[in-house]
């Protein structure tokens, strides 16, 4: 018996099922496939942390050790007087760069990234971040939500004993965007910032150029408080990047938002310069040189470039950023930051 092959498919079929599959491929993923993960990471104390990021420590104006780190002007002199209780005491001016608050920038509401990936369900929906790419060729937008936490680790690590210049805090969750209708309204957002409406042109804007050279020289200038350096722009105060270019830009103009957010509110104090020698004070509008920042993840930035392995807010992400995104455990993102602190060594703490 001789077996028969097939008969070919007649052309017309064989262009229909051409057509399906280039549609199948074409077609969008089901949404269940394309929902974000919740991907994190408790930051090791010892391998994740970039200490050096704490220097120059200051004494007076003079710097007693540096580590080739950069740092921002320090109140002349040595010695400085504080009043508890109307009593004056004498203390000696010390400068450092205090870690003390962690942010996460992520894709999926109420996960928490600091605390190794956590998923909270508390019950409700909250806007999940997103990503709009317009047709007609302008830079894709984008979406995040994100999570200030309290974390003077220097203090619960008991590095220093007894130090009165250090803030004393337990580690805490203080802010969830989630909860927030402001982070996801621009409308709304005007209630915190309504000089927002002040730098809506093309002059200030172009000033923004200024900062991000002098946030990747040095430090950014406070003065130009509405820039976020080389990040893009940091009005408004909420989620919303209106210039996308990588989860890294986009998740470090964010944090510096979120930290200008805090600092709005009240809920944030400065402690640097004259003003802070003896203790925190209200600053409503963020002074953008106190800060510097490293990532904890996806990538621990504890690998030093130029010396340095964190960066003050507003300085481009294209060096250090890069190789730092990547999909699936790679897309949300967790910072530490380091805030400048001047403080009246011996004075304060009574």
């Amino acid at each position: 018996m001789t077996r028969r092959n097939s008969p070919p498919l007649p052309i017309t079929h064989a262009v229909s099922l051409t057509l399906l599959v280039v549609v199948l491929l074409l077609s969008p993923l089901p949404s269940h496939a394309v929902e974000p993960t919740c991907e994190g990471k408790f930051a090791n104390p010892i391998t994740d942390i970039c200490w050096s990021c704490i220097f120059p420590l200051t004494l007076g104006g003079a710097k007693l050790m540096s580590m080739g780190q950069e740092d921002t002007a320090n109140p002349g002199g040595v010695l400085c007087t504080c009043t508890g209780n109307g009593i004056p005491k004498i203390g000696i001016k010390v400068g450092f760069w205090e870690p003390v608050r962690q942010v996460d920038i992520v894709r999926k509401p109420f996960c928490l990234a600091s605390l190794g990936g956590i998923d909270l369900d508390p019950g409700f929906d909250a806007p999940e971040a997103g990503r709009d790419d317009p047709e007609d060729g302008a830079p894709p937008a984008s979406f995040y939500q994100a999570h200030w936490y309290v974390n003077p680790i220097l203090y619960w690590l008991e590095v220093l004993l007894d130090n009165a210049c250090l803030e004393k805090s337990p580690f805490d969750i203080a802010y969830l965007t989630e909860l927030d209708p402001l982070w996801i309204d621009d409308e709304l957002t005007y209630i915190i910032n309504p000089d927002v409406s002040l730098f809506a042109n093309l002059p200030a804007q172009a000033a923004c150029a200024a900062d991000c050279v002098q946030a990747s020289a040095g430090f950014a200038r406070p003065e130009l408080f509405w820039c976020g350096g080389c990040q893009g722009t940091a009005y408004p105060l909420n989620g919303h990047v209106q210039h996308h270019i990588g989860g890294v830009q986009a998740s470090s103009l964010l944090m510096q938002r979120l930290t200008a957010k805090m600092h709005r509110q009240g809920l944030i104090w400065s402690a640097s310069g004259g003003d802070g020698l003896c203790g925190y004070y209200p600053r409503l509008q963020m002074d953008k040189s106190n800060y510097k920042y490293q990532m904890l993840f996806p990538v621990p930035q504890t690998q030093k470039i130029a010396g340095r392995c964190c960066q003050p807010y507003g300085r481009t992400t294209t060096i250090w950023g890069a190789g730092k995104e990547f999909p699936y455990k790679g897309e949300d993102f967790s910072y530490m930051v380091f805030r400048k602190r001047n403080c009246c060594q011996g004075a304060i703490g009574f």
